[in-house]
């Protein structure tokens, strides 16, 4: 393995480390609710699905937006980054079903467990991370190695 030192950004890594782990601080302190994204969008939708007012998901409204206004920020303050995606549609949509299945499966996603559950020592969280990493090292060897 090699680093692409031209592309490596610790400065830029650790920053976004900081705001996102001072956003979900400021979230639980705010709202005393943990920031994992897919309950914060799934509350609202729910919400609209079943008629009911929208005035108690304020908050996570709040988040969603910040969340979609974000990249907007730092595109006034340096471009946006490249990215490229070497799979076809269906590997995408394949993909996006496995991980909407795994976070139903799980009781929460990455976000969730991963930077909340770990840092106030969940041990659910810990074996979710563990089977989500896990399961992602898998695959990358089984698509780049296997196949």
């Amino acid at each position: 393995m090699n680093i692409d030192w031209a592309q490596f950004t610790p400065w830029a890594a650790l920053t976004g480390g900081l705001v996102i782990g001072i956003a979900t601080a400021l979230y639980l302190l705010g709202s005393g609710r943990i920031a994992g994204i897919a309950g914060i969008v799934a509350s609202p939708l729910r919400a609209v699905l079943e008629r009911r007012s929208l005035s108690p998901e304020t908050n996570r409204l709040l988040f969603i937006a910040g969340l979609l206004l974000a990249p907007w920020v730092w595109r006034l303050f340096a471009p946006w980054p490249t990215a490229s995606v070497d799979v076809g549609t269906g590997a995408l949509l394949a993909a996006g079903l496995l991980v909407g299945v795994g976070v139903r499966m799980g009781n929460g996603c990455t976000s969730g467990h991963g930077v909340c559950g770990l840092s106030r020592f969940s041990l659910r969280s810990l074996v979710n991370v563990l089977a989500f990493m896990g399961a992602g090292f898998a695959t990358v060897y089984v698509m780049r190695h296997l196949s």
